[in-house]
């Protein structure tokens, strides 16, 4: 038996239709679906939706619309954190007038930068082979020191 949530959303719109009511359902819902089925405050909303002539399909949420990643945002990204390591995401986000989670998804999650957050401070998570001989002569000259 499909107990997916939209199965579930054309059986609360069958039984709407019907004429019952959101308590039957829910109790005829639990008999069928068992712990399958959806919430009891979820079958109400939805009776309440139908009633309103909602379709079966999710409504759309509100908010942002996804924005998706180009290569200007990306590049833009980029030189904001090279001029300035201690930027936040947030800080990121208000000057490209874009949500901090673009902004999160183009740095960190899909590392289209290589950048990760160390120290409150951007820093590329891959480093040059110069980069890494230089921080080895740093970590050895301060071993001597000690």
């Amino acid at each position: 038996m499909d107990s997916s949530r939209s199965a579930q959303r054309a059986v609360i719109q069958f039984l709407r239709a019907e004429g019952e009511h959101a308590s039957q359902m829910y109790h005829r819902m639990k008999e069928v679906y068992g712990e399958q089925r959806l919430a009891r405050c979820t079958i109400f909303r939805w009776c309440h939706r139908y009633e309103a002539g909602a379709n079966i399909k999710d409504l759309p949420l509100p908010g942002l619309a996804h924005v998706v990643t180009n290569i200007a945002t990306i590049s833009t990204v980029d030189e904001l954190i090279r001029q300035s390591r201690r930027i936040t995401t947030c800080e990121i986000a208000d000057k490209l007038s874009i949500c901090q989670e673009t902004v999160h998804h183009i740095i960190i999650i899909h590392k289209k930068l290589g950048y990760g957050k160390v120290c409150a401070q951007w820093v590329p998570s891959h480093l040059s082979e110069n980069q890494k001989t230089g921080r080895m002569g740093v970590c050895l000259t301060q071993q001597l020191l000690l």
